[in-house]
C-alpha cells in the first residue's frame, strides 16, 4: 500500500517505498515537490483528493484514477483514499493519501463488485439529492418501492442500492424483466411449477419468488405485466403466498418487492391496462427518477466518473476534452439518458489514441445533431431579436429596418423566413 503525506500547500512531506514502486518516482525526487507533479493523476486537475480532504475536513474514500509513469510511456490504474491531518490544536495541517494498485488488487475488486453504495449512482443535483434523502430512510425498511422514470436513467441501479443497503443485503436479489418474457412463460418463471403441471414438466421447478425468499425481488417494467398475472401478484403482496402452477397448496415466501416502469403507472390504471388495487399496493413509496435533460448539472460529473473508470479498465490516460467536444456533450439532450451518454463516451474512448477527446472522436450522428440543434438555437435567437426591434418601433417596418441597417424589402424577407408577424 503506497502512502504519502502533504502539507497545506500540497507539497509532499512523506513518501514510502510502496508509493515509489507504484508511481515509478523515487522518494528523493518526490519529497519537497507538489504532489500533482509527482503523481500526474487523472484526478489532479479537477478532483484532487488531498485538496478535497483538507478543504472539507472529511475522508475521501475509494476514488479510482490513473497515474502516468516514465514520461508518458506507461500508466497504472490505482485506487486512492485521502484523509486530513490535524495538529495538536485540531487545525488541518495537511493530508495523507493511500494508493493501491488495481493491477495487484484486481481479485479483491472482482469480489466486491456486487456491493452497491450510494456513490454508485452518480449525481449531486437537487433532483438526485431528493431521491437519496427518501431512499436512505426507506432502504432499511421492508416497504415496497415503486421507481418510475424514462429508460436509461438507472432505475435498476437504484433497486440494487436499496437492496444492498437493507437488512436483506446478504440474501438474494432477483431481477425479473416483465417485458422480456412471453406471457405464457412469465407465470411459471415468477411462481414456478410442480411436476406434471403441463407437458414437459418432469420435475418441480421453483419460481423467481421462491429463489428470492428472504431477500428482494425487483420487477422491472412492471407495467408490461399481463392483467391475468396481476391478481396473483396482488396476493403475494397481501399475504406473501401464491400457488405454483399445478400446485394444490400455497407456497409461503418472505420477499421484499421493488418495482420499476418507464411510464407513469397511474396512467396505465386510467387506460384499464393495470389493476387499480395492485397499483395502490405498489405505490407505497414512489420515486420519480428525472431524465438526464432535467439534471444537466450532473453531466460533467457523469462524464468525469465514466472516463476515470475507462482509464482504469483500459490503462489509458484520457484527461480532458477540446472545447468543441465538451460543448457538444454538455448541450446535447440525451433522449437515451445516462445509458446513451455512456455509449457515446465508450465510442469516444475507443477512437481516442491520446489524452484528449476531440469532436471527431464522438459519434457522427451526435455531431450532426449538435449542428442541427445549434442552427435551431441560432434561428430562435435571431427571431427573438427581430421581434424585440419591431416591438420597439411599434411594428413600424421602415424604422425597424433603419435600426437594423437593412432596407425594408430585406426586413420583410427576414420576417417571412423566420415566421415573424404581428398577429
Amino acid at each position: 500500500m503506497g502512502v504519502l503525506a502533504v502539507d497545506t500547500d500540497g507539497v509532499i512531506t512523506f513518501f514510502n517505498r510502496a508509493a515509489e514502486q507504484i508511481t515509478g518516482v523515487s522518494r528523493k525526487k518526490a519529497l519537497g515537490r507538489p504532489c500533482a507533479q509527482v503523481l500526474k493523476s487523472t484526478l489532479c486537475d479537477e478532483y484532487c483528493p488531498v485538496r478535497r480532504a483538507m478543504e472539507s475536513g472529511e475522508d475521501q474514500p475509494g476514488l479510482e484514477a490513473v497515474f502516468i509513469r516514465q514520461e508518458g510511456r506507461s500508466v497504472v490504474p490505482v485506487r486512492i483514499c485521502a484523509s486530513p491531518l490535524r495538529d495538536a490544536r485540531g487545525r488541518i495541517s495537511g493530508a495523507v493519501e493511500t494508493i493501491q494498485s488495481l493491477h495487484m488488487g484486481s481479485g479483491l475488486e472482482d469480489e466486491d463488485r456486487g456491493a452497491r453504495s450510494w456513490d454508485d449512482y452518480i449525481g449531486d443535483s437537487p433532483e438526485v439529492a431528493r431521491i437519496f434523502d427518501t431512499l436512505k430512510v426507506v432502504a432499511p425498511s421492508t416497504v415496497t418501492v415503486l421507481v418510475e422514470g424514462p429508460t436509461g436513467t438507472g432505475k435498476d441501479l437504484l433497486a440494487q442500492i436499496i437492496h444492498h443497503n437493507s437488512p436483506r443485503a446478504e440474501e438474494p436479489f432477483v431481477k425479473v424483466n416483465c417485458a422480456a418474457l412471453p406471457e405464457n412463460l412469465l407465470e411459471s418463471e415468477l411462481f414456478g411449477y410442480t411436476k406434471g403441471a403441463f407437458t414437459g414438466a418432469e420435475r418441480d421447478k421453483p419460481g423467481r419468488f421462491q429463489l428470492a425468499d428472504g431477500g428482494t425481488i425487483f420487477l422491472d417494467e412492471i407495467s408490461e405485466l399481463p392483467l391475468s398475472l396481476q391478481a396473483k401478484l396482488l396476493r403475494v403482496l397481501e399475504d406473501q403466498e401464491f400457488f405454483p402452477l399445478g400446485a394444490r397448496q400455497t407456497t409461503k415466501v418472505d420477499v421484499r418487492i421493488l418495482a420499476a416502469c418507464n411510464r407513469p403507472l397511474d396512467r396505465q390504471v386510467e387506460a384499464g391496462l393495470f389493476r387499480q388495487d395492485l397499483y395502490y399496493r405498489l405505490n407505497v413509496i414512489k420515486i420519480n427518477v428525472p431524465s438526464l435533460r432535467e439534471r444537466r448539472g450532473d453531466i460533467p460529473l457523469l462524464i468525469r466518473r465514466f472516463i476515470q473508470r475507462k482509464n482504469v479498465e483500459n490503462g489509458t490516460y484520457i484527461c480532458r476534452f477540446t472545447p468543441e467536444a465538451l460543448n457538444i456533450l454538455l448541450n446535447y439532450d440525451y433522449p437515451g439518458n445516462v445509458r446513451e451518454l455512456e455509449n457515446i463516451l465508450e465510442h469516444a474512448c475507443l477512437l481516442c489514441r491520446g489524452d484528449v477527446i476531440k469532436a471527431r472522436h464522438l459519434p457522427h450522428d451526435l455531431t450532426l445533431a449538435a449542428e442541427s440543434q445549434g442552427e435551431a438555437n441560432g434561428r430562435h435567437a435571431e427571431k427573438e431579436q427581430l421581434i424585440q426591434v419591431l416591438m420597439r418601433h411599434n411594428w413600424n417596418q421602415t424604422r425597424a429596418a433603419e435600426e437594423l441597417g437593412i432596407n425594408r424589402t430585406t426586413l420583410w424577407r427576414r420576417m417571412k423566413r423566420l415566421g415573424v408577424s404581428r398577429t
